[in-house]
């Protein structure tokens, strides 16, 4: 159950709901007494029963207010009322990292990315001071006010995963997966020993975040996210975005050391390294030419639909943002600056895709990067014969979208179809006309029948010749397309 807006509870007047996460709701909230605004976090009703949740989301508040740092986000009081347990926390006006990266490159470039992970660094080592491990190191868990001077003050916040050092509880304990998957450390995925250097690699992840758009590993299952962090070599920013310098290359490649013992001794050492590297030249690799810094070309999510692994793994792309969210209007038209020889695509369906690779488009579908057919990360600035743009959903209900494109602009063939078909029809709209199939499909490792899991699964194709050389495939959560085809298909700008 919400907290009704203008209504009391624990005393507080609750102004405005600013977003929910996995602990609870947070509310931005007049303090009963003093003249000033919290940010008050609610229990949330579907766990509040939960014993082992209830001790976890107390933990937060003990464990937060036993430090006091200007990179930290304050912890004020705690409490329950109506039964409910509840956080005061310090209220930051302004937005998450999460949100200027999601803004573009414009908003986002390295040198202000090395200054935010700067300030990210200190306020994690004093936590490290203190005894304490984040342990869920992630730019949703990163608040940025941005103040009139232009100079951002950042402040690290979430510590629902937080224990003490010496804490012996692990990953595979009783309190279920205990970190973000994808900026997770490999001990955290062993269940080995974890200390102060799994926060430095999720810092080491969140900064190549920055610096091109995407996640170091990115991948649509939690199976292949898992084996990446635990087999496949660091990412090289330089490789997904020529307009970072390779120094930074070196400096992920450190901080993301699968060995605990490889990485930077602090993470003040990881942003001096970052710093450095800033001041190097930029030398665009082999095949690629360096545009304007207006056409800087972001890289963002991307994915290779695997196979799930058990829940423990799962993990959630939602925080609490204890942040109001002024969030510059997206652009309502395609920039061709931004996606290089891609550009063809996001002109062919300016409606569906968002004006750059990791703006908003229908859906709030995101993070777009071109991808090889063996499902690789490509660079923006190439071009294919056959061209597949992957995006990432919201997840309620479609996990992906792909849009497959011939670049000569012949009439693309029918894809396989769904492995258990579920519906055909042939569709007309004021914008054209075209066939649409939908069912579902099981994705394995190893194209086997096991080890894998169902999704569901819409392909849609279009007579006009505009349009007749691309297929656009929507990949969603459940065992069938029946959601997508309710959800997704009716409205969408097709």
């Amino acid at each position: 159950m919400s907290v009704a807006e203008g209504s009391t509870f624990a005393g507080y007047r609750i102004q405005r709901r600013l977003g929910s996460g996995g602990m609870g709701t947070v509310y931005a909230a007049t303090h009963p007494r003093l003249p000033r605004t919290d940010a008050l976090k609610v229990l949330s009703d579907t766990r509040a029963g939960d014993p082992e949740f209830r001790a976890r989301f107390l933990r937060e508040a003990e464990l937060a207010a036993r430090v006091q740092h200007p990179n930290l986000v304050a912890v004020r009081d705690r409490g329950e009322s109506e039964g409910r347990l509840w956080i005061a926390m310090q209220y930051v006006e302004g937005v998450d990292l999460r949100e200027l990266i999601r803004r573009g490159p414009h908003v986002l470039d390295p040198a202000r990315a090395v200054g935010i992970i700067t300030q990210v660094a200190q306020g994690l080592d004093e936590l490290h001071r203190a005894g304490l491990l984040h342990r869920d190191v992630k730019p949703a868990n990163i608040l940025v006010a941005e103040q009139a001077d232009g100079i951002d003050r950042v402040l690290v916040t979430d510590f629902g995963i937080a224990r003490t050092a010496d804490d012996a509880e692990t990953i595979s304990g009783s309190g279920g997966f205990a970190a973000t998957l994808a900026y997770a450390a490999p001990e955290q995925l062993t269940g080995d020993p974890v200390d102060r250097r799994a926060d430095i690699y999720a810092l080491g992840c969140t900064l190549h975040q920055m610096l091109t758009g995407s996640v170091p590993f990115p991948r649509h299952s939690p199976g292949s996210v898992l084996y990446a962090h635990l087999h496949e070599p660091p990412p090289r920013p330089s490789r997904v975005n020529p307009r970072v310098s390779r120094a930074f290359d070196l400096v992920i490649a450190k901080a993301m050391a699968k060995r605990p013992e490889h990485r930077y001794p602090s993470c003040a050492a990881l942003a001096a390294a970052a710093a450095t590297a800033l001041a190097a030249p930029v030398t665009a690799p082999a095949g690629t030419s360096v545009r304007p810094r207006r056409g800087r070309l972001p890289i963002a999510l991307a994915g290779l639909l695997v196979f799930a692994v058990t829940a423990a793994f799962l993990w959630s792309w939602t925080s609490d943002p204890a942040v109001s969210r002024a969030v510059e209007p997206v652009a309502a038209s395609t920039d061709p600056a931004h996606w290089g020889g891609y550009a063809y695509i996001p002109q062919t369906f300016p409606e569906l895709l968002p004006p750059w690779p990791y703006g908003a488009g229908y859906q709030d579908l995101s993070n777009c990067t071109p991808q090889s057919e063996k499902y690789e990360s490509l660079p923006l600035d190439g071009s294919v014969a056959v061209a597949r743009l992957l995006c990432t959903g919201d997840r309620d209900p479609v996990e992906s979208v792909e849009v497959v494109c011939n670049a000569d602009r012949s009439p693309i063939g029918l894809a396989r179809p769904p492995r258990r078909p579920e519906g055909d029809e042939h569709w007309t709209r004021a914008g054209g006309t075209g066939h649409v199939f939908w069912g579902s499909t099981f994705f394995a490792p190893d194209g086997s029948d096991t080890g894998g899991r169902w999704w569901g699964v819409l392909e849609v194709y279009f007579d006009d010749p505009g349009r007749n050389f691309c297929r656009v495939e929507v990949i969603g959560e459940g065992p069938s397309g029946s959601a997508l085809l309710e959800r997704w298909w009716p409205d969408a700008p097709l």
